[in-house]
């Protein structure tokens, strides 16, 4: 597969002349030591094993050091933690920057070592998947999120222009973005999901929790899977499983740690409405989605009752991807009344409220915006910019004086 630019190399190189390590975190197989080794290709790359350690990087990391001098690609280092420290000890003697290039796929395993040994001293990207402009081709500096972070008003006036050759959205769902799932044969995916899941999910699993049964855990991946896009009642998802809600909560807590699940907390201030303080959840990848719950095609993805909560995750995840090319971090919410108005994203930058719903239709009305009146009616004070819906239709325009209905073709 010819090599993609992705969106984080700008930050990357930016933080190399600066910092004297950088990581790069995220899921297994979304790109990793490949964008690392495109970016440094003069660097020697070594990859750790959770196993197997021929290089005796465990037991002498200083030595595997002084043998290999920098810079240095070190893939999983999860798996060689004392190294951090080794890499602290030669760091602090040398004023150069830009020497080791860290990977892991694993967060709070890494992120408390690293606050332990290197704080200061490196710093922290996350890789997502692959969005819809690194895979076509077309990496801007400055996408869609962003200008509508920066100018809302101007943006909803725009003509979003769709991206060219993209496959149908059904396909784009299934596939997900895992880079080695977008050229597969479709009667190959189905056994690249399966190895997938058990070669990286659930042997990694047992190093960050303690799952002494896999079968059982597999029911519970399935199950979870059907949750997607929703608020997440660990008692329900226990009792169906079999399991406490204590013990659903720790599986889902080691997703999260792996980079197969997020959760998106719920916005809330002192309002008179009761609203929902449950965090919604998402499958990071809709192909392993798609693969779990045993949709084997993208014609059969059309028709299956969950389409929309998969669409709703790959829009999630979407604008995750996007983020990696914006310079800021905005906060990630979502809300939603008992009363059942909702609003599935609120992004939180500046004192600023942008509020974007998800609608698995090509065909929107007026009552599509019922859940945005509903949010500005709660928070009168607040400073709401335009709302955006991003739909499953093929044309982008204002619903609204203050509503653009975005495409996912302009994604």
């Amino acid at each position: 597969m010819k090599y993609k630019k992705r969106f984080l190399e700008s930050k990357i190189e930016a933080a190399a002349k600066a910092f004297k390590a950088v990581m790069v975190l995220g899921p297994r197989q979304v790109g990793k030591s490949t964008l690392l080794r495109h970016y440094m290709p003069q660097a020697e790359c070594f990859v750790f094993d959770s196993v197997l350690d021929p290089l005796g990087v465990r037991t002498d990391p200083d030595l595997f050091l002084s043998l290999h001098p920098s810079p240095l690609i070190l893939d999983e280092v999860q798996f060689a933690p004392a190294l951090l420290s080794a890499i602290k000890r030669k760091v602090d003697i040398s004023e150069e920057t830009g020497c080791y290039f860290l990977t892991g796929s694993q967060n709070f395993t890494l992120l408390k070592s690293i606050s332990e040994t290197l704080t200061g001293r490196i710093v922290l990207f996350h890789l997502e998947g692959m969005s819809l402009h690194e895979r076509q081709g077309v990496v801007l500096q400055q996408n869609w999120l962003l200008r509508y972070l920066e100018s809302p008003n101007m943006f909803i006036h725009s003509q979003p222009k769709s991206i060219l050759g993209l496959p149908p959205l059904h396909e784009v769902i299934w596939r997900g973005s895992l880079p080695a799932a977008l050229l597969l044969e479709p009667e190959l995916m189905a056994p690249f999901f399966t190895s997938y899941i058990q070669t990286y999910v659930e042997r990694d699993l047992r190093l960050v929790d303690n799952v002494e049964n896999i079968e059982l855990f597999g029911r519970f991946l399935s199950l979870l899977t059907a949750y997607t896009a929703q608020e997440i009642k660990y008692n329900h998802l226990g009792r169906e499983v079999g399991v406490s809600h204590q013990t659903a909560k720790r599986w889902v807590a080691a997703l999260s740690a792996l980079y197969q699940w997020r959760q998106i907390n719920p916005f809330f201030t002192n309002t008179i409405k009761k609203i929902s303080e449950t965090p919604k959840g998402y499958f990071t990848d809709t192909g392993i989605a798609c693969h779990l719950l045993r949709i084997h095609s993208p014609q059969a993805l059309a028709l299956h009752p969950l389409l929309g909560a998969l669409f709703e995750t790959w829009v999630v995840n979407h604008i995750h991807q996007l983020l990696a090319s914006c310079p800021f971090m905005p906060a990630i919410y979502h809300w939603r009344v008992h009363s059942g108005a909702e609003v599935d994203l609120i992004l939180e930058t500046n004192g600023c409220l942008y509020p974007i719903e998800i609608k698995c239709s090509q065909n929107l009305s007026r009552m599509d915006l019922y859940g945005f009146k509903a949010f500005r009616e709660a928070h009168p004070k607040a400073r709401i910019m335009s709302n955006l819906i991003i739909h499953a239709g093929d044309e982008s325009g204002l619903l609204a004086p203050d509503t653009l209905a975005l495409s996912w073709k302009a994604l």
